[in-house]
């Protein structure tokens, strides 16, 4: 790490040149290949997803991916406007990709009142992938509906490809726009402000090419390069900023740049990787869910992840060196670093903080957990689910088209399931058809159900049934347990015939449940993973389990903030979220791999630090105190900067972005005030010297990632008032007495 950080510091433009050549070669990689995102939640071994393959298999029209044209009368029926409507649905039939599109004036898809009527439409591809022009020429084919007086609007996928393109620029640009406004007050060097800047959108951007790239040869979420340049650009100036700090402090105190450089990569560095690798494992355990659209939103957040550890490890070294002694001339205020390259920063308000938590640690404690236990509280009640077109602005096709069908057909009209049975040799078509519509009808839930009809190759019974509750309620997923459980084996029995029950709906609340039973996986991989990570890094298993430990009370925390504003509806209105909405089934395994990951970002700095000062001196009181002083104002001002980055994806229309941004962003908060200042802190002082515990066996073990000095015995204190222990009062060595 040293001899990296001496070359790139000492071939600085080299350095330079070669990360602006990635980055152009990743971009035009990315546009060249045509990689593109969409949502495909297959689950192969579910209901839903073997009665959607049997329907594409058997009768192509009935498959595929569904959108609706909504049509509304503006104070009268839809009757005078029969002919437009027909014509707006032919039009629609003949454009690319459109498989089937249903009758609008057909009874069961007008509404008593007849103000109300929609057809379906079926795609062999999701609409969202084929552009704007796509949409547009939709538009076109309606466009008679439309002049006619015909309110039109879009439903299901062809909703979605309508909706505004999200416009995330403004998130970044007021993210770092919030990054420089920190980096300037906190260390006044406008030049050591701007570097940790250009360093992460430099990384950024080669990440999003990679991942733009690797998009091209597999499915990737729509939400997926949203993600990564939310978790990018927060670690990636995090990271750079680490750097930067202890480079300049060293470079203040008289070392020549090109050996600070060294110097800084072989200690803040490995601590940069150690923490970057701790992110990826989180965000690579979550392909133990089984669930590939799960594990590739993981892989997407771990490419860029990599890519700006990566950068933040050679390029920055290569501008420190570019910048030499001149790093500095440039300022709003006078230039300051992390602290003394010695570790001592004598008398500071933190030793000063340091020695109160030291003297009432069950205190600190204490109130640091009572107040996460406050946080996560709402937790309890999370109910997990997916977050449909009802929570989108009124502004957009798909919630107006939404809205619609709900007032005109009721609230299970949106999301209907589909019946799918699968006719045995021999199994008498009419008769089962008979007695599965007889049995949906006197199915409790059931608001209405079509007629069962055959699939034209005879193979298949095909029957829509309509619940009476919204998609949302429990009532719902009881509805579905019970066509399932009860109602089809009844039906089938004795018949050899199979029945299953699909539609996007029972697609989303299969994939709910697997990713519900398969968190607990997730959570143990990675906090496994992690805790050999850190056991290896800092050669403690005191140390590597309180870390894993305290992540839980803070994800805890996050996932209690996201419950409360979100399905509680506490402040939802002020993010622009209509309705209280439920957690999206998949954003808690998501939440825990990024906020775990992201938590032992801090961790990994601050506990890097105090064993730096501990091999020095062997005191772990004064340690502690000044790992605290030495990370203060760098965390403390990397903690703004990544929470502000987060905060800012608030503004995306999509809500599962607001849920993460404000879980991610508030978890940041949690982890730099209560974790750092508070519990660590505490924690470290009750265990004493058995932070450092480290049996011989386990030693022998373990890989060795550093040469690493024997502690030094601590100065015995020279003896002094009770009250005046650890205050500072007359302190030259700036020590902390060690707990007992």
């Amino acid at each position: 790490m040293a001899r990296l950080g001496r070359f790139c510091a000492r071939h600085g433009w080299w350095v330079l040149a070669v990360w602006i050549a990635l980055l152009v070669a990743a971009t035009l990689g990315h546009r060249a290949t045509g990689g593109d995102y969409s949502d495909d939640f297959q689950l192969p071994a579910s209901s839903a997803q073997q009665g959607a393959d049997l329907l594409r298999a058997h009768e192509p029209k009935a498959g595929g991916l569904s959108g609706q044209l909504v049509f509304t009368a503006r104070g009268t029926t839809l009757r005078p406007y029969s002919s437009q409507l027909a014509t707006a649905a032919g039009n629609v039939a003949r454009l690319p990709h459109v498989l089937f599109v249903g009758d609008p004036l057909a009874a069961a898809t007008t509404s008593k009142d007849g103000r109300t009527a929609y057809a379906t439409v079926r795609f062999d591809v999701n609409p969202k992938t084929l552009g704007p022009s796509y949409v547009a020429s939709v538009d076109q084919a309606v466009t008679g509906a439309r002049a006619a007086g015909v309110n039109v609007d879009y439903g299901g996928v062809l909703g979605q490809a309508a909706r505004p393109k999200a416009n995330e620029a403004l998130s970044e640009v007021i993210g770092v726009g919030v990054a420089i406004v920190v980096l300037l007050v906190g260390f006044g060097s406008v030049y050591a402000a701007g570097l940790p800047i250009l360093t992460a959108l430099v990384g950024v951007g080669t990440g999003i090419g990679v991942l733009g790239i690797v998009a091209s040869t597999t499915t990737f979420a729509s939400v997926a390069p949203t993600l990564g340049i939310m978790i990018g650009l927060g670690v990636g100036i995090d990271y750079a900023l680490f750097l930067a700090t202890r480079h300049r402090q060293l470079v203040m105190d008289g070392v020549e740049p090109a050996e600070a450089a060294a110097r800084a990569v072989s200690t803040s560095g490995q601590s940069v990787l150690v923490a970057a690798a701790t992110v990826v494992i989180a965000m690579l355990g979550l392909f133990a869910s089984g669930i590939g659209f799960i594990g590739k939103l993981g892989l997407a957040a771990a490419i860029t992840v990599a890519v700006s550890a990566l950068a933040a490890t050679t390029l920055v070294p290569a501008l420190l060196g570019l910048a030499g002694r001149r790093i500095d001339r440039l300022r709003v205020r006078r230039p300051v670093a992390e602290g003394g390259a010695d570790g001592d920063l004598g008398d500071t308000g933190w030793h000063r903080y340091a020695a109160r938590v030291s003297r009432h640690p069950w205190r600190f404690l204490g109130a640091g957990v009572a107040v996460l236990a406050i946080l996560a509280f709402p937790m309890l009640s999370m109910t997990l689910g997916h977050v449909d077109a009802g929570a989108n602005p009124t502004s957009y096709t798909d919630r107006r088209a939404y809205d619609a069908i709900s007032n005109g057909f009721g609230p299970g009209a949106n999301r209907p399931f589909t019946v799918v049975v699968q006719l045995a040799d021999g199994a008498s078509r009419p008769a089962l058809a008979s007695g599965l519509d007889r049995a949906l009808a006197g199915t409790p839930g059931v608001a209405a159900a079509t007629p069962a009809r055959t699939t034209t190759d005879g193979s298949l019974l095909v029957a829509t049934v309509v619940s009476a509750t919204r998609p949302q309620d429990a009532a719902t997923d009881q509805l579905l347990a019970r066509l399932n459980d009860q109602t089809l084996p009844d039906v089938l029995a004795g018949t050899g015939s199979h029945g299953y029950i699909t539609g996007n709906l029972a697609a989303s609340l299969d994939f709910r449940d697997q990713v519900s039973a398969r968190l607990p996986v997730i959570i143990a991989v990675v906090i496994a993973a992690a805790f050999l990570l850190l056991l290896a890094s800092f050669r403690s298993p005191f140390l590597a389990l309180k870390a894993a430990v305290l992540n839980l009370f803070s994800i805890g925390a996050a996932y209690g903030v996201v419950v409360a504003v979100f399905q509680w509806g506490w402040g939802g209105s002020l993010l622009g979220v209509g309705e209280k909405v439920p957690v999206e089934s998949y954003v808690p395994m998501m939440m825990f791999a990024i906020v775990f990951g992201l938590s032992m970002d801090y961790e990994v700095f601050l506990l890097s630090r105090v064993r730096e000062r501990w091999l020095a001196t062997g005191d772990n009181g004064r340690s502690v105190a000044d790992g605290l002083a030495a990370t203060a104002r760098v965390i403390t001002c990397a903690a703004l900067i990544m929470t502000s980055v987060f905060l800012a994806f608030l503004l995306s229309s999509n809500v599962v972005i607001k849920m993460l941004a404000l879980g991610l962003g508030v978890s940041v908060l949690i982890d730099a005030s209560l974790i750092r200042l508070l519990v660590v802190p505490a924690t470290m002082f009750l265990l004493g010297h058995a932070n450092w515990w480290l049996p011989r066996w386990l030693d022998r073990l373990l890989p060795r990632l550093e040469p690493e000095p024997e502690p030094q015995p601590a100065p015995e204190p020279e003896p002094q008032p009770r009250a005046e222990l650890g205050v500072g009062a007359g302190r030259a060595a700036g020590s902390v007495p060690a707990a007992t």
